[in-house]
Formats: structure tokens, C-alpha cells, sequence
């Protein structure tokens, strides 16, 4: 990447565009959506499996979708992945437990940005499961 690109942040409609068109390409090519919902309550059944494999097994959701690895779990790992890259290519990448815009509007606490987060994840996580994601 060159240095006039370096610190500067991806434009997200282009990335949004992009991924708009990913999304088509998929549905074309595999006829499949790409989602992340479902790959998440899977992980949580492969690591319940660890704990009680039997209790896994008799669940009704874990009958329907099996706990395992498949191409939405890696669709998951690539996104993850690729967002590292892209921050470290930027030069934007920083590990930082509370994000300055954050801190600006609700204080630097480290414990109120986990409950935040985590409501939020809650409440998506509700949501995409409510849509059947």
C-alpha cells in the first residue's frame, strides 16, 4: 500500500458497495446469503459440546443446525481476518479498550463500554435471531 494511503481509513460506502456486491455474487454462485448470526450460536454449541456433548445433542435448535464448521464459520474467521488486514495496511490499526468517541460521549470507563457492548450485542443478537438469521 502506498504511504499517501497509510492512516487513513477505508471509505465505508465503497466497502458497503463492495460488500453489497459480495453478497449478490454469492447468492449467484452458491445460491446461498452470507450471514454471521447462525455462526455464532453454532460456536456457542461447539463449545457446549466440550462441556455436555449429551445435553447438545438433545436440544431441538443444535438438531436443526449442527454445531460445526462450515462455510458461514469461515465466512465468520475471514471477516475477522480481513478487517486485521485492512486496519494494519491503513495503519489505523490500535488496541484500545475504550474508543475515544465513546469515552467523549459516555466517560473512559472500562466497565461501562462492556456493559454497552454487551446490551448491544444482546439485543442484535436478538434481533438477527428474531429474523431467523
Amino acid at each position: 500500500m502506498s504511504e499517501g494511503t497509510r492512516g487513513k481509513p477505508w471509505n465505508p460506502y465503497i466497502a458497503g458497495a463492495l460488500a453489497g456486491l459480495l453478497l449478490v455474487l454469492s447468492v449467484w454462485v452458491a445460491g446461498k446469503y452470507f450471514g454471521a448470526s447462525t455462526t455464532f450460536v453454532r460456536a456457542a454449541g461447539m463449545v457446549e459440546q466440550t462441556v455436555a456433548a449429551e445435553r447438545v445433542a438433545t436440544m431441538p435448535y443444535f438438531m436443526k443446525e449442527t454445531p460445526k464448521v462450515d462455510w458461514q464459520w469461515m465466512f465468520v474467521v475471514g471477516i475477522v481476518l480481513g478487517s486485521c488486514a485492512a486496519s494494519l495496511l491503513s495503519g489505523t490499526f490500535k488496541v484500545q479498550a475504550v474508543p475515544d468517541r465513546f469515552a467523549a460521549r459516555f466517560g473512559p470507563g472500562v466497565g461501562r463500554r462492556f456493559g454497552v457492548a454487551f446490551v448491544g450485542g444482546v439485543v442484535a443478537m436478538f434481533g438477527a435471531r428474531l429474523a431467523d438469521g
